[in-house]
C-alpha cells in the first residue's frame, strides 16, 4: 500500500469526479429505502465511540491491517500494523497522516473528507448529504452517499450488517474509478479513549503543529 491509496481513504480531493460517470445522481428512494435511511442515521448516530480491527485492500488487490478508533464527534485514528509506517489521525477538524519511513506529514481539513460524513455531530442523509444508491443484498444493506453542495467532491459507500445491525465496511473510489476498501471486524462500542490519541505530535519539535488537543473537527 502506497501513500496515494491511504490518502484515497480519507481525502475529498483525490476522489472521482462522480458526475463524470453519473454517480452524482439523486437516488429515487421508496418507503423501504427512506425507513432504512433512518434506521442507518439512528444507528450511525448512536454511535460515541468504536474500535475494532481493520483490513484495507488497495485497487491493486494489497491487503494492510491495523486497529481503529472512532470518537464522535470528530476524532478518529486509524493505526496501521507493522511494517506498514503509515499512522491516520482526525481530531481538531484535520485528518492528519504521517509516513514514519519517510518522515512526512500531510493534512486535509475533515470537512472535504467522506469519511467527515461518519465524524459528523449530527449524522444527516438528508440535505448536507445526498444518497445516491442504496441496495439490499442478503444479511447486508449497501448504501452510497455524496455531500450535497459539492457531489464532484467524492464518493463514500457503507455496507452494514442487517441482523444484528451494525457497520462492517465502507468504500471510496480514486479519479481513476479504483476501489479501496475498509472491512471492520471485532467490533467494540461504547469504550473509553485517551483524548490524546486523537492529535498527532509530531516527533520533530520544530515541526507544524497539525492539530491541538480541545477541539472538535
Amino acid at each position: 500500500m502506497n501513500r496515494r491509496v491511504l490518502i484515497a481513504l480519507c481525502a475529498a480531493p483525490a476522489l472521482v469526479p462522480l458526475l463524470a460517470f453519473g454517480q452524482g445522481r439523486v437516488a429515487t428512494l421508496t418507503a423501504q429505502d427512506q425507513a432504512d435511511i433512518a434506521r442507518i442515521e439512528a444507528y450511525l448516530n448512536g454511535i460515541k465511540t468504536l474500535k475494532a480491527r481493520f483490513i484495507q485492500v488497495a485497487p491493486d488487490g494489497g491487503t494492510s491491517s491495523g486497529t481503529a478508533w472512532i470518537d464522535r464527534p470528530g476524532r478518529m485514528r486509524f493505526q496501521y500494523d507493522p511494517p506498514s509506517p503509515y499512522l491516520l489521525v482526525a481530531g481538531g477538524g484535520l485528518v492528519v497522516f504521517h509516513d514514519d519511513q519517510l518522515k512526512q506529514t500531510s493534512n486535509v481539513p475533515i470537512g472535504r473528507t467522506p469519511l467527515g460524513i461518519l465524524l459528523a455531530e449530527n449524522v444527516q442523509l438528508t440535505g448536507p448529504v445526498t444518497v445516491t444508491a442504496l441496495s439490499r443484498l442478503p444479511g447486508q444493506i449497501q448504501v452510497t452517499l455524496v455531500r450535497t453542495a459539492e457531489p464532484a467532491s467524492g464518493s463514500l459507500t457503507l455496507v452494514f450488517a442487517d441482523n444484528p445491525f451494525g457497520l462492517r465496511q465502507w468504500s471510496v473510489v480514486d479519479e481513476q474509478r479504483k476501489e479501496t476498501r475498509v472491512s471492520l471486524f471485532n467490533v467494540e462500542l461504547g469504550g473509553t479513549f485517551d483524548q490524546q490519541m486523537f492529535y498527532f505530535s509530531n516527533p520533530d519539535l520544530t515541526g507544524p503543529k497539525y492539530n491541538q488537543p480541545g477541539q472538535r473537527g
